[in-house]
Order: structure tokens, then C-alpha cells, then sequence
């Protein structure tokens, strides 16, 4: 490996010196956080950001959720008090699903995709092919940016129009595509029923959606080799495909923690859970947010260099909500319910139809096979009526049978 094959020397950084200059940044990013936003010096009122100096110290912070963002941004609009910027710092406000708006800073590359465009082989000098939306949403501003921090030169194509967009791939002749995998399936078959030539594409930076890895060697044999990004519109890159293509590699600008869903409390190391991102520059400092996305870390490092560690990618979404007998069960409260009960080492609550009725059952791993299960079957029985105003069977299974997807609730009833 060479130097040009990084985007910078924080990628090759010793996990140590990474971890301790990023809570450094985490230190500065809380006194930010709490003097420079009405929402956070609420937050985090009671903490010290002096002492918040490991993951440990992390874990006790509150999480920060979408749910709550889409309350404040209601009460006080535009962005409900969880953002520094305004005026000139604030150049661009976008709307994202669920009713949520997002900032965009006026900072180089605000939401950090240029690591992962060069990741995926994107150069000074290139013309970029950008087919994100730029109506609305930030997408489109987002790779945009981290393409000009490059060098290079977008075409902010956008979706939709296939046949001008291939004729447009025709007379510009962009090296590098950018958007979701499916469209760059799309506009590679037009390209083939226009009889047209599109064949200047060699590299992608592909994001959106799941990326098969059926698709993924169609569009090599047609030519185009793509890696993956994943970001959100929140917190920006999150991480990013290298050339080896073996997970996901963290972005150097966030801390990202795995934990139960509905908690904020992390799992070990390779469990799926969901998703939490602490962003380390200002402007929006969003600690601890909830992506609502499930993944789980990986062991060691790429084979690439690049030392951050690596996740296997989405692995499905963490908001299982349920309604059982006309009550929502949330998977915060399955938490609760276990945490009464330390005897319990994992747990899944499994919703069924039986007989035409909602039917609801605790499975639980034990830390230890000797306990007096009947007696404690009674007592998690009684905490899932007080938490969940429920009646829930309790069964108690085999150590390392519950499979490891981040489900904390299985609704396994009919649609039908």
C-alpha cells in the first residue's frame, strides 16, 4: 500500500491514538454541544464533558432519537434548538421522510462523503455523474460536496429521464457514477436499447439501497465497478467500502457504539443491534443518534490498511414496534423487563396468532442453567404485566439458540 491509496493518515492511525484523539474531539464537541444549542444545554445539563473520556463514559449519555428531533423541530422550527448555525453558517435547510428537516453547514464537504468517494476511486480531475436528488432532500447536495472537496467537476444530474440521461452520459463522458445501484442498472440497459456508448463509467460510489451481490457483478461484467457508502441524512457518512470489499469501514469523523434496541446500552462485540452515531465536528452535533438502523461490528481490521473499525453493513431496521391486543409494545420496554432480571442474559419476544388471538412469548437465554426457572418464570411473568399491561407467557431456551439479528421483538403473525 501507498500513501495514495488513503484518503488521509487518520485512515492509518493506531486504534489507540484514534480512539484518544477522538475523544478529545468528543470533549470539545459536548462544550460545544451544551453552550452553542438550546436542546443539548438541556440534554446534558448534569454532564461534565471533562470526564466523558471513554465508551464507558459515553454509554451513560442520553440518546438522542428521531422521534424527538420531529417533537422539538414542531415546537421550535426550524430545527427544534439542536443546531449552532444560522445565516451565513447556515446556508441550506432540507426536508427528509418522517417530517424531519436537516442543516447543511457551510464547511468543506459538510457531511464527510469525500472519504468514501476516494475510497471508491474517485480522483482530482474527474467529471462525476451525480444521480441523487437534489429536490428536497440532501442527497444530492451531500455527494456533491464531497466530490468538489476532491477536485472534480459533478454534472447534478438527478433521477429519473433515462433516455436524456443517457444521451447526457454520452456527450460528457464521466468517469465515476454516483446514486443508487438499481438506477445505474437502469441507465446501462437503456444505454444498451439506444445502441448508445456510456462505456466511459468505470467507477461508482453506490448508497440508498442494498446492493446484492448478484447486481453488484452484473454491473462489473457491464464494465462499472461500484463500492458502497452508508450515510444519513442526520450525521453524514457513517462508513464506507474499500477496494476489498469486506464490510464497512467507520467514517473518522463519528463515534459509532452498537447497541440493544430501544436502549442505549451496547452489546458485545459481534451481536447485531442498532446503530448510534456521535458526530465529532460542530454545527449539528448529534450525540448518540439513533439511526434506527441494525448492524454489528467486525472483528479486527481490512485487509486494505485502513485501520477504523468495520461494520457488516444494514442488517435490517431496529424499530420493531408492535401492537399486541390494542397496546404498543416497543422494544424499550422488553429492555425494561429484562433488566429486572439480570438472571436473563438475552431475551426475544415473540408475538403469534393463536386461535384468532394475539398470543405474546418472552424467550430468554439465562446466565446460568441452575436457576430455579419456574420461580423466576412467575416473577418476569409479573414485570411484563407492569411494564407492558400485557398478559406474556415466559420460556426459557439453550444458551446461544436465540438468533443473532437485533431482534428484541419477532411479530410473526399472518398479514393476512
Amino acid at each position: 500500500m501507498t500513501d495514495t491509496d488513503f484518503f488521509d493518515a487518520l485512515e492509518t492511525r493506531a486504534p489507540e491514538q484514534r480512539e484518544a484523539e477522538q475523544f478529545s474531539l468528543l470533549t470539545e464537541q459536548l462544550r460545544y454541544a451544551k453552550t452553542q444549542t438550546p436542546a443539548y444545554t438541556v440534554l446534558l445539563k448534569e454532564v461534565d464533558p471533562d470526564v466523558v473520556g471513554d465508551r464507558d463514559a459515553l454509554a451513560k449519555l442520553p440518546v438522542t432519537r428521531k422521534s424527538e428531533l420531529a417533537q422539538a423541530q414542531a415546537k421550535t422550527p426550524p430545527l427544534g434548538g439542536y443546531c449552532g448555525l444560522s445565516g451565513r453558517t447556515l446556508p441550506r435547510v432540507f426536508a427528509s421522510p418522517g417530517a424531519i428537516f436537516e442543516p447543511q453547514g457551510n464547511t468543506p464537504d459538510f457531511w464527510r462523503i469525500a472519504r468514501a468517494l476516494y475510497a471508491a476511486g474517485c480522483r482530482e480531475g474527474d467529471l462525476v455523474y451525480n444521480t441523487f436528488s437534489y429536490h428536497f432532500t440532501p442527497a444530492g447536495f451531500m455527494l456533491e460536496g464531497g466530490a468538489h472537496a476532491l477536485g472534480c467537476t459533478v454534472f447534478p444530474a438527478g433521477t429519473g429521464q433515462s433516455e436524456l440521461q443517457v444521451q447526457a452520459l454520452a456527450h460528457l463522458r464521466p468517469r465515476v457514477y454516483i446514486g443508487t445501484p438499481s438506477f445505474l442498472k437502469i441507465l446501462l440497459d437503456k444505454a444498451v436499447d439506444m445502441d448508445i456508448d456510456v462505456s466511459s463509467i468505470e467507477v461508482g460510489l453506490v448508497s440508498g439501497e442494498a446492493l446484492p451481490g448478484t447486481l453488484r457483478e452484473e454491473l462489473s461484467e457491464k464494465g462499472v465497478d461500484v463500492l458502497q457508502a452508508y450515510a444519513t441524512a442526520d450525521v453524514g457518512l457513517i462508513a464506507y467500502e474499500s477496494p476489498t470489499r469486506e464490510g464497512l469501514i467507520l467514517d473518522e469523523g463519528v463515534l459509532v457504539e452498537i447497541v440493544r434496541p430501544g436502549t442505549g446500552d451496547p452489546v458485545a462485540s459481534g451481536e447485531v443491534g442498532e446503530v448510534l452515531v456521535t458526530v465529532l465536528q460542530p454545527g449539528y452535533p448529534l450525540i448518540r443518534f439513533a439511526t434506527g438502523d441494525l448492524s454489528a461490528f467486525m472483528d479486527g481490521t481490512s485487509p486494505c490498511g485502513r485501520t477504523n473499525r468495520r461494520i457488516k453493513g444494514w442488517m435490517g431496521r431496529a424499530d420493531q414496534t408492535a401492537k399486541v391486543r390494542g397496546m404498543f409494545v416497543h422494544p424499550s420496554q422488553v429492555a425494561t423487563v429484562t433488566s429486572r432480571h439480570p438472571e436473563v442474559a438475552r431475551a426475544r419476544l415473540v408475538i403469534e396468532r393463536i386461535d384468532n388471538a394475539d398470543a405474546m412469548t418472552l424467550r430468554c437465554e439465562l446466565t446460568n442453567s441452575s436457576i430455579d426457572q419456574q420461580g423466576l418464570a412467575e416473577q418476569i411473568s409479573t414485570s411484563i404485566r407492569d411494564v407492558c399491561k400485557l398478559r406474556g407467557e415466559v420460556v426459557f431456551t439453550g444458551q446461544g439458540t436465540l438468533p443473532n439479528d437485533g431482534k428484541v421483538i419477532d411479530d410473526q403473525r399472518p398479514l393476512d
